[in-house]
């Protein structure tokens, strides 16, 4: 078990790498068809795969937001 606290970022790239994930299994899904030679899914499967986007801009904001808040003139503003 760790003590260390978690940074300002860390919720938000964990959330985004779940989002992401779930964005890529729904890719996966969606063009297996495409492989199988079977009906392709409906529209509304492709845009779940835009998750995978959306957890990349997630992740993408937890890191910059880490990097804000441990900034050098941030730290030198609060001690």
């Amino acid at each position: 078990m760790s003590t260390t606290p978690s940074g300002a970022g860390d919720r938000l790239v964990q959330v985004g790498a779940i989002v992401f994930f779930v964005g890529a299994l729904a890719t996966l899904v969606t063009v297996a068809p495409l492989f199988l030679g079977t009906d392709p899914f409906p529209p509304v499967a492709y845009a779940v795969c835009m998750l995978m986007g959306v957890g990349f801009l997630i992740a993408g904001a937890g890191v910059v937001r880490s990097a804000w808040v441990s900034s050098p003139k941030r730290a030198a503003n609060r001690a």
